[in-house]
């Protein structure tokens, strides 16, 4: 079997490059020296470059062969004297910036080969698509829909009718998007569902009689949703996911949410219907979020935590019930000792 290369090999460039686009300053090293690649720390080779900023990978950092290392101003003094050494304030916002420059094509994969729209794709006549628009085979873009020009619609993807989606999104193959309004630069990676009911049942002991869901969902300018990650429209006004919010996969949005600008929601978050996380809001994975509670600004919830409550703008917490992340470390160790004293008797 063929052992195949997805992303093209960069083109070398030189050490004085790679410092410009990563915001870095040359501490050791020629600015000529020539970086031929990127690899870990642990298994880099000659020519190419390296990150570090996790100490758990301290010993791999001192005995790296790598070529150039960037690296923050404190450990720097730990990087090989082999090596050239590029200290930057945020070494992986810095590694993300290099390899943006010399990986394009990992940022969204590229469309090749293909018609601007593929003869076995469905379009319906009245759909509105600007100039540019890539619609590949299996593809079904329904009455009154509207594309910007840029945009890719990939394989087997359904946008429903009346739908609105920006320029320069991707809409990943498998994805269904439907009642719903999206702004310009927006990544729905493969299996996305946005825009389908939100759960509703008015329940009773005859029946549970189902509860028409008539909002939409509105995706601002910017945000990536992961793969299977679900959005509900709303029930009675709009789900809302805000400018460069990032989401990741299998995430469970529910109807009526408002999720606020850069939040980072990781992978197995379910958010109950009706809840609202503030602007810059980060939830760790496996949590869940009651309805009806609203997150604040700039709050971090722990990983597989429950938001029971409401939470304070700023506020670190963590556990279930969330709590304040110290109150929860101190119970946390009460417990070990009270169980380390059961054990001991």
């Amino acid at each position: 079997m063929s052992d195949p290369i997805f992303f093209k090999q960069p083109e070398p460039v030189t050490l004085g490059q790679i410092a410009e686009w990563a915001g870095a300053d040359i501490e050791r090293g020629d600015p000529a020296l020539v970086i031929s690649g990127v690899g870990p720390v642990e298994e880099a080779i000659a020519g190419t470059l390296v990150f570090f900023d996790n100490t758990a990978y301290l010993d791999k950092l001192t005995s790296t062969e790598a070529a150039a290392v960037l690296v923050a101003a404190k450990h720097k003094g730990k990087v090989p004297d082999s090596a050239a050494v590029l200290v930057c304030k945020e070494p992986y916002r810095s590694w993300a910036l290099v390899l943006a420059k010399l990986y394009p094509e990992a940022m969204v994969p590229a469309t090749k080969g293909v018609a601007a729209i593929s003869e076995r794709a469905i379009v319906d006549p009245s759909a509105a698509l600007e100039a540019g628009v890539i619609v590949e085979a299996g593809a079904v873009i329904a009455a009154g829909v509207e594309i910007g020009s840029g945009t890719v619609v990939r394989a087997n993807a359904v946008i429903a009718e009346g739908v609105r989606i920006g320029r320069d999104c991707v809409v990943g193959a498998n994805a269904s998007v439907q009642h719903a309004i999206i702004g310009n630069k927006v990544y729905l990676h493969p299996g996305v569902c946005v825009g389908q009911d939100g759960f509703g049942y008015a329940m009773g002991p005859g029946g549970h009689i189902k509860v028409p869901q008539i909002g939409r969902v509105i995706i601002q300018d910017n945000v990536e949703i992961g793969a299977n990650t679900t959005v509900d429209r709303g029930a009675n006004r709009d789900t809302v996911i805000g400018e460069g919010t990032k989401i990741d996969n299998q995430v469970q949005i529910g109807h009526n949410v408002v999720i606020g600008r850069h939040c980072v929601i990781v992978s197995q978050v379910g958010i109950s219907g009706s809840a609202t996380l503030e602007d810059y809001v980060a939830i760790g994975g496996q949590s869940g979020v009651r309805g009806h509670v609203t997150i604040g600004m700039g709050a971090q919830i722990a990983a597989v935590s429950v938001v029971s409550e409401d939470i304070p703008a700023g506020g670190r917490y963590g556990g279930a019930p969330a709590k304040p992340v110290k109150q929860w470390f101190r119970e946390m160790a009460m417990l070990r000792k009270l169980a380390e004293r059961g054990n001991a008797t």
